[in-house]
């Protein structure tokens, strides 16, 4: 499987993070780890959402258009308002 997942940083709610893994528990323990460039200064994380696709190229356009003005508009809307909120972890 191929994930695209979406995190938020528990020391400072504005930052986010969009990514691409095969390995999802890897992955998150790693930005935890402060291994990546990208987190390591806003860690810890935690994961707001995920999404598996069966095919890799499937899972890379996704998180291209997360990453695109309009893709932004719509994790907004429907994967960062909804979960984060509930999880407590995104700001009003």
């Amino acid at each position: 499987m191929f994930y695209v997942y979406l995190l938020i940083s528990i020391a400072d709610q504005s930052q986010r993070y969009v990514g691409f893994t095969t390995d999802l528990k890897r992955r998150f323990k790693s930005h935890n780890e402060g291994a990546s460039v990208h987190t390591r200064k806003y860690k810890p994380w935690t994961l707001v959402s995920y999404l598996a696709f069966d095919h890799e190229r499937r899972a890379r356009e996704f998180e291209h258009y997360l990453k695109s003005g309009s893709g932004r508009a719509f994790a907004n809307k429907r994967l960062w308002e909804g979960p984060a909120k509930r999880a407590g972890g995104c700001p009003p």
